[in-house]
């Protein structure tokens, strides 16, 4: 794994960090010296990951698309990874408003409450980067997923905007994975749909969370200093094109 130096001692702040994509982030930053503060719903669950992780400098539970425990979490703050998010499979017909009002809750709303947070401590410190995790379901089209491919949409087009405001100050992107082997993912796939999805994927696979970790970790560096307001696939070469 590459070393940044510069992330060492860094507050990082990690949402959705009890497993999958934001578990995997948290470790990938804790390895590289970095003071890392994971977020989470799931009291038993974040309680584990503290458990499993001493090197996580602490936890707090809360519910991002909650104002009020969004305010709670955030202190001082020079990396954020907005990562928690939702998904629920179902028929465009079949959506209620209630999953559509959750899904985008979570997905949008809690990545606005959470940037903005950041934000406005980013600024005053004159220093930080926003990292937020988008989807290629919020490029294009997907059967099945339309609540949480409108929120990934979302989630783009407020980095984009986000990133014009706070520069040059504040560096803002998001990262948009395609299939990443997650325990939602596992949950949502049987192992026939797992590798029917793999065929159609040019790299053959899925992505691995500590993959998008790394990324996640680049973007926060000293590397990655003049890249902002860009939305970055990690997808396998899935939306390349007809494969």
């Amino acid at each position: 794994m590459a070393r940044y130096e510069e992330l060492a001692g860094k507050r990082v702040l990690v949402t959705g960090a009890a497993s999958g994509i934001g578990l995997a982030t948290a470790q990938v930053f804790a390895r590289q010296g970095a003071r890392v503060f994971v977020v989470d719903y799931n009291q038993k669950a974040a309680e584990q990951v503290m458990a499993e992780n001493p090197d996580f400098a602490g936890y707090y539970v809360g519910d991002v698309s909650k104002e009020e425990d969004v305010q709670s979490a955030f202190k001082k703050i020079d990396v954020l990874i907005s990562n928690a998010g939702i998904s629920i499979r179902a028929d465009f017909v079949d959506i209620s408003y209630e999953q559509w009002k959750k899904v985008i809750d979570i997905n949008l709303n809690g990545m606005f409450l959470c940037a903005r947070e950041a934000a406005r401590r980013m600024t005053a410190q004159k220093s930080g980067v926003i990292l937020m995790t988008a989807s290629t379901n919020g490029t294009e089209g997907h059967r099945w997923y339309t609540d949480y491919n409108a929120s990934k949409a979302g989630v783009i087009l407020l980095t984009k905007s986000m990133a014009l405001e706070l520069a040059p100050v504040v560096r803002v992107n998001c990262v948009c994975p395609g299939y990443v082997l997650t325990p939602m993912q596992k949950a949502e796939y049987t192992e026939e749909m797992l590798a029917k999805v793999n065929e159609g994927i040019p790299m053959k696979r899925h992505a691995e969370p500590e993959e998008i970790g790394k990324l996640y970790a680049f973007l926060a560096s000293d590397d990655a200093k003049y890249i902002t307001g860009a939305d970055i696939r990690i997808d396998g070469g899935e939306t390349a094109g007809l494969y």
